[in-house]
């Protein structure tokens, strides 16, 4: 990685766009280029062939390991909802199923943010497999408990384990990927949970009949051999996980060039920030910061309870524990396609709150067809539209702050934040999905179903507010620079830039995504 000269001025650089071989020049950071030769800050030139093969590297360097990291968390935090039908309740005489699915998530909540601070201390090739490592034990753990006591306990330790994998895989990718293309990688991410849901109900219908092998019933069985093979990826994961580009051994000196240039023109991603407790109160004072976590916990509700209980769900149908684990795979394999699709869409469109509503939309119509269809028909075609529309709208929310925030502490704080916050919602699903609920009878889960909507409703007022908000923001920085350039008059070159490099780097890289040439992604 080329290094930095002082006497250079890199926000200049920042605000600098890319330069084609015909001299086409982007009028704003992070605009598509066109075909042939890319000019950054005049230094650094590169092939659109050169760039695609790149990405295409990264792409192989951290998507597949993140995302079988993040699919083994899933399955191993949601694969009690298949134990729970092959006979864990009653043999360790849980007296409240919603408590034992909760107590994972306050934990979770717990330390979601100390691991991302700690991440930012370490590095993610230590880090994210030893965070796996740990969990895996416990998943093991889990299937050894012979009180309620003991699963209550590894259930807590469970949910702190696993708080960090998910903001601290989208903290990497925030350090390899321009803005625009972060959400993208995100959705992939979040596509493993769809995937893994498809892949526990496989699972769990054959591990259920080992029930009786060395005196353990099949629900044991169903956590002692995932928790195995999450032990035996994250020892591998210790040479996969890679580490941030410019420190990277996988890269050559030309490849850490183009990152730095890709990175340049919309990302801190370049700039060498230590830990800072600055950042730190930037994210808990931002109230964006607080709107993304109160969209993902508005949606954090159903995706989180859909997954713990279909497999319950699907057996109050009438169908057997067995005919109940593979019906849950067919929902989750749509989920992951309309995921995949929504977030090519969003992409091509540019776009994300518009998909994010429409998919929360989506998803109430499907609780909406559960809670009303009078056939067995109806009702498991709901679970289907559900997926769809919870799947698709976490993988595209889960992206926007490391989209839309600036400053690699603030940021790694914000993920963090939204994730912890978000889980909260996670917390009440796990609760309020339960028969009877309180002194209501609660019927097929009908009343849950309910709540269901008016929390994705909570989410969906969330994301009209960021998209206004955020919206609104930018036309007012666009009015300012052109206001600026007007008084400045022709000529006089670019005023929002001007007024960067008169703030100063320092000054600059406090301000982070509110400075003035900062513009959100909607």
């Amino acid at each position: 990685m080329a290094s930095v000269d002082p006497s250079s001025n890199p926000i200049k650089e920042k605000a600098e766009s890319l330069t084609s071989s015909q001299g086409r020049v982007a009028s704003t950071p992070g605009e598509s280029q066109g075909d042939g030769n890319h000019q950054v800050a005049s230094t650094i030139t590169y092939t659109r062939e050169e760039e695609k093969r790149l990405v295409r590297k990264i792409d192989w360097l951290t998507v597949p390991i993140l995302t079988a990291l993040y699919l083994l968390s899933f399955l191993d935090r949601s694969n009690i909802g298949n134990a729970k039908i092959e006979g864990l309740v009653t043999d360790l005489g849980i007296k409240d199923y919603g408590a034992l699915l909760s107590i994972f998530f306050v934990g979770y909540v717990i330390a979601e943010v100390p691991s991302n601070l700690v991440l930012k201390l370490t590095s993610p090739p230590i880090w994210l497999p030893t965070l796996t490592l740990v969990w895996g034990i416990l998943s093991v753990g889990l299937g050894l408990c012979k009180k309620e006591v003991d699963i209550y306990l590894v259930r807590f330790f469970l949910g702190v384990a696993e708080a960090g994998l998910f903001p601290g895989s989208v903290y990497i990718f925030s350090m390899f990927y321009p803005r625009k293309e972060r959400h993208y990688r995100v959705s992939l991410l979040l596509s493993g949970a769809a995937a893994s849901g498809s892949l526990s109900g496989i699972l769990a219908f054959g591990i259920a009949k080992m029930g009786g092998v060395g005196g353990k019933p099949g629900w044991a069985w169903i956590f002692i051999l995932e928790g195995l093979l999450t032990i035996v990826v994250s020892i591998a994961a210790y040479w996969i996980v890679p580490n941030y580009p410019n420190v990277s051994k996988r890269f050559t000196p030309r490849e850490k060039e183009i990152i730095s240039a890709r990175l340049s023109k919309d990302s801190d991603a370049l700039d060498s920030e230590a830990f800072n407790w600055e950042g730190v109160r930037q994210a808990f004072k931002d109230p964006y910061v607080y709107l993304y976590s109160f969209l993902f916990h508005g949606y954090a509700f159903s995706l989180y309870s859909f997954s713990l209980f279909l497999p319950t769900i699907i057996a109050g149908l009438g169908y057997k524990s067995w005919q109940a684990q593979l019906l849950t795979i067919p929902p989750y394999f749509l989920a992951f396609l309309v995921t995949m699709s929504v977030a090519h869409a969003s992409f091509l469109v540019g776009k994300r709150l518009v998909f994010i509503i429409g998919s929360g939309l989506v998803a109430i119509l499907g609780y909406i067809v559960q809670m009303t269809s009078p056939t067995l028909g109806g009702k498991y075609v709901s679970v289907f539209i559900v997926a769809s529309g919870v799947y698709s709208g976490n993988a595209l929310l889960l992206s926007l702050p490391s989209e839309n925030i600036s400053g690699q502490t603030k940021r790694a704080t914000a993920l963090a934040m939204q994730i912890a916050i978000g889980d909260v919602g996670a917390i009440a699903g796990t609760l309020l999905y339960r028969i009877p609920l309180g002194s209501l009878k609660n019927k097929n889960y009908n009343v849950s179903h309910g709540l269901a909507i008016l929390w994705l409703g909570f989410g969906i007022l969330s994301a009209s507010l960021l998209w206004f908000l955020l919206g609104r923001e930018n036309r007012r920085r666009d009015a300012l620079a052109s206001r600026r350039s007007a008084e400045k008059g022709e000529g006089d070159g670019d005023a929002t830039q001007q007024e960067t490099e008169v703030l100063g780097i320092d000054e600059l890289r406090r301000l982070g995504d509110r400075r003035p040439d900062w513009r959100y992604h909607v």
